[in-house]
């Protein structure tokens, strides 16, 4: 039996993202009875009972969607009784579409009258569905799990290193004016490092050609990794105008099965070489590209600074995420293996959805990368389990400490969101709705834990600057 699966509830960035209001789905008001019993490691059934009367009216209308879908002889179609209906194909034969009508109505109204914190999708499964009969069916849940909270004032984290230095510096210089290089044809040398190359190149599996492996005219940047390892440093000291060979070895994970592992020549030909040819660095090259600064001296200056806030912003970064870290490996909780599950369904949704935003489907991108859902859903586990240890810790601190988010705050984070998504405040306020609203409430919560962690934590010089 095909069993309805419930809404799923989205983060406010995907309400924001993709304009859909982030209201709860009311149920039908269904009358149905509840029963709670719970069960190991904070896992729990609902059963959930619904009338007779209430299961009869669901039949009964699913009788009248499916009636012209089935041939009956003597009865046009859809004028068939639905007793007759019932006596040829089975008394159960609209059990099912019965089931799936009532179990979401049913379903929502338990939640409103639970009073756990169910924090999974349930596991369905139908007890008793005959017609007469009280139409019983269960639903497993995970239940949020209880946090111990270990030392979260005071954890000692590595201090970082918010020292510039001249190489630094000369280098976020060399990427700028690697951005303003012209491009130069070379002619009296071999190919190095960096050099844009136009090749043409054929493979060989066993000697002999294999598919996809030939390529005339194509530029390559030596060192851009766009080829497989050793391509590109096999190139190195070719000549322009002659042949050159290269063997190589496809990697074992290689997506192309006939060619993963195996052992390969290429024969290549440097037709054309290019290089990049960086401005000088005068007091003009800064003119052109700063806006702040006049002179050598002062761009470098310029570029100190803002290496220094970058790394000032990276260092608090660095600070609270090993400050909660810290705080998570200090606690203790058993984490339902459903909830994980739902978290990573969650992820793989929200992950379809914004390649859905780019153009491309879910099942496009498998096919492009040769991944299977379960792989997908595996992939995401171990930042799954991360995400709930770290929201169950971040709220008990905020708990603990009587962390609450003021009116202020949560209006500064709504503009902040709207400025983020280039929609006016109403907007946003109505998308969100009173559902999102409150989830933003506890998101600002769950900063002003970060902050209370991060401005407790205890920053120690590291191991390896002590050396």
């Amino acid at each position: 039996m095909a069993i309805w699966m419930p809404y799923r509830a989205y983060g406010v960035n995907y309400y924001l993202a993709y304009g859909i209001e982030a209201q709860t789905i009311e149920g039908g008001n269904v009358a149905m009875s509840l029963q709670v019993e719970k069960l190991e490691k904070n896992m729990a059934k609902l059963t959930i009972e619904v009338s007779a009367e209430e299961l009869e009216k669901a039949i009964e209308s699913a009788y009248r969607k499916n009636k012209n879908r089935i041939s009956v002889p003597g009865f046009r179609k859809g004028k068939a009784p639905r007793k007759m209906l019932e006596q040829m194909y089975g008394k159960n034969l609209f059990y099912e579409d019965a089931a799936n009508d009532l179990i979401p109505d049913a379903y929502d109204e338990a939640l409103k009258e639970c009073t756990e914190n169910i924090v999974s999708s349930p596991k369905i499964t139908v007890v008793q569905i005959e017609a007469g009969k009280p139409f019983i069916f269960t639903a497993e849940v995970a239940l949020k799990p209880e946090v111990t909270l270990g030392a979260y004032k005071g954890v000692t984290v590595d201090k970082a290193d918010l020292e510039v230095s001249e190489e630094e510096v000369t280098a976020e210089i060399d990427k700028e004016r690697g951005k303003n290089a012209r491009t130069v044809e070379v002619t009296d040398r071999a190919v190095k490092q960096g050099d844009i190359a136009t090749i043409d190149f054929e493979g060989f599996l066993d000697g002999v050609p294999f598919d996809g492996g030939k390529e005339e005219n194509y530029p390559l940047t030596i060192g851009s990794n766009t080829f497989i390892p050793g391509f590109e440093e096999g190139l190195i000291g070719a000549e322009i105008g002659r042949e050159t060979e290269i063997s190589l070895t496809f990697p074992e994970d290689y997506q192309q099965e006939d060619l993963a592992g195996k052992d390969v020549v290429f024969q290549c030909l440097v037709k054309k070489l290019q290089e990049k040819e960086l401005p000088e660095l005068d007091d003009d090259f800064v003119g052109d590209v700063s806006e702040e600064s006049d002179t050598v001296e002062e761009y470098r200056e310029e570029i100190r600074r803002k290496l220094t806030d970058k790394k000032a912003k990276e260092g608090r970064r660095a600070k609270e995420n090993a400050a909660v870290e810290a705080v998570i490996a200090n606690a203790q909780m058993e984490i339902p293996d459903a909830m994980v599950e739902t978290q990573q369904r969650q992820m793989v949704q929200d992950y379809a959805q914004r390649l859905q935003y780019q153009g491309i489907s879910l099942e496009q991108y498998m096919q492009y990368t040769g991944m299977t859902p379960q792989m997908l859903l595996e992939q995401m586990k171990p930042q799954a389990l991360r995400s709930i240890k770290s929201r169950l810790v971040l709220e008990a601190v905020a708990d603990a400490e009587k962390i609450e988010a003021s009116e202020e705050e949560i209006e500064e984070e709504i503009k902040d969101m709207a400025d983020s998504y280039k929609k006016d405040v109403s907007e946003v306020k109505d998308i969100l709705g009173e559902e999102g609203r409150k989830q933003v409430e506890e998101d600002v919560r769950i900063k002003k834990a970060i902050d209370f962690i991060s401005e407790n934590a205890v920053e120690t010089e590291s191991a390896a600057e002590n050396e």
